[in-house]
């Protein structure tokens, strides 16, 4: 696991989930942007349309560390995860559960550095 991403276990197998550029331009065109997409999950009013948001973006955070690996380890190509077998895979609990773990994912993916300068730089010669 990268300093990035967070793991889940569905069905006993771990998934790295990173949010990538990739995942970020998916996210705004289903949302309008990362900021919307907190907002969209929380007001849901339909159980089975949160359940269908949940699922689609544990598939989507999930799928892109195996992108990654088919990327750099042609030879090795790994299966997607779909949404039929995150939902048959796991429970409602278990997407309750996960809930930290896209948090995790997504606020790695979206984290900063910020490096302030060194004092010294700036401080008179006497």
């Amino acid at each position: 696991m990268d300093d990035r991403s967070a793991v889940i276990t569905i069905g006993g197998q771990d998934y790295e989930m990173v949010l990538t550029t990739r995942a970020t331009k998916e996210i705004a065109a289903r949302y309008g942007g990362l900021s919307n997409l907190g907002d969209k999950l929380l007001k849901a009013e339909d159980f089975e349309l949160a359940l269908d948001e949940v699922v689609w973006l544990i598939t989507l955070l999930a799928n892109q560390s195996i992108l990654i690996h088919n990327l750099r380890e042609p030879g090795d190509k790994k299966e997607l995860l779909t949404a039929e077998a995150v939902e048959l895979l796991t429970t409602p609990l278990d997407l309750a559960a996960y809930k930290d773990s896209i948090m995790n994912a997504m606020m790695r993916g979206t984290k900063r550095e910020v490096e302030s300068e060194e004092e010294s730089k700036n401080a008179e010669v006497g």
